[in-house]
């Protein structure tokens, strides 16, 4: 009797801590503060904008949030590096530097894929990714690009010694196609747009769309605000998973207000939208920890450690904290 009443009290203990860690999560609340955020001027991160337009920072309990805009990714570096910003909105292959790099952060959600936003294009007589070989191919070194056209390369088992590189701006890139310079050309929006309006029969033969994931953008955040302001990090990825469904509820009204931001219209920006997906919370539990982990994470890490971008290796553990989308 005595060992049955005691096993009672372990197991309602036992359910209570189980309750009491779950409302606990649930009821976890931003710290007071502000919190500062790196940015860039690209319509991925453009859901940011839909929050401070809508005003859903405030509404998730964050006290202020600061968005800083940067127009390189050294300058992020930086910052994050001396604690002058305390998240930042990065290409994951970005991330993957720094953090080899020796920086204190982690990757806590993926914002966007580019689909057809990134791509190689090509002159109408390749047919096939086999016929880069020996072909002189445009782009710019250290950026997306170079990762686009790496896996490329990858996936039709040739190698970077198989073409004949020529590197340039990528806003040179789709001109020196046009202009029958070069047969290849990797580029992005608005770029690809511009080269397939000017002549008709260039096309598209890889995209980020051909390897998902790979030309993707994440946030990170600084391990010492993980560690001691969470409450500011659940806020901010339900801020995001809100301004999305916002987004697609009012797709027009919030590309209006991303296009303001970053300097141009929709209409000029259409086609870019269109070739952008942007993530939920609920597909970053689907993915961050399970298919980004387990084999995306290794095509942008090959790609990248290919081009010179990631120095050292690192691993999904260093570089990934999916607690935050799992839990919430």
């Amino acid at each position: 009797m005595l060992f049955l009443r005691a096993l009672k009290q372990v197991v309602t203990a036992a359910c209570c801590l189980g309750l009491f860690a779950a409302y606990s999560q649930a009821a976890v609340q931003p710290e007071p503060g502000k919190l500062k955020m790196g940015i860039q001027p690209w319509l991925g991160y453009g859901q940011w904008y839909v929050a401070t337009q809508h005003e859903l920072y405030e509404k998730q309990g964050l006290e202020a949030v600061d968005m800083i805009n940067f127009a390189e990714d050294k300058d992020i570096n930086a910052a994050l590096a001396s604690g002058q910003i305390d998240a930042a909105n990065i290409a994951t292959h970005t991330a993957m530097s720094m953090i080899a790099a020796g920086l204190p952060v982690k990757i806590v959600l993926i914002l966007d894929q580019s689909n057809t936003a990134d791509a190689m294009l090509v002159s109408s007589d390749i047919t096939s990714l086999q016929a880069l070989k020996g072909k002189e191919v445009a782009y710019e070194e250290g950026t997306t690009s170079d990762i686009l056209l790496r896996s490329a390369l990858a996936s039709a088992g040739l190698t970077y010694q198989d073409i004949k590189p020529v590197p340039m701006p990528a806003a040179s890139a789709g001109s020196a196609l046009i202009a029958k310079r070069v047969p290849v050309a990797v580029t992005y929006e608005p770029y690809l747009s511009v080269a397939m309006k000017a002549d008709p029969t260039v096309k598209m033969l890889y995209s980020g769309q051909s390897d998902p994931g790979l030309i993707s953008d994440v946030l990170v955040v600084r391990d010492d605000i993980i560690k001691n302001k969470p409450g500011q990090v659940i806020a901010l990825i339900k801020t995001w998973d809100i301004a999305v469904a916002h987004y697609n509820a009012h797709t027009a009204e919030d590309r209006a207000v991303i296009a303001k931001a970053v300097g141009a219209t929709s209409e000029e920006l259409q086609t870019a939208f269109d070739g952008v997906k942007y993530y939920t919370l609920a597909e970053n539990k689907q993915t961050l920890s399970k298919a980004f982990t387990t084999t995306t994470f290794a095509h942008v890490l090959k790609a990248a450690t290919e081009a010179g971008i990631v120095a050292q290796p690192v691993t999904p553990e260093q570089v990934i904290d999916a607690h935050f989308v799992n839990e919430n």
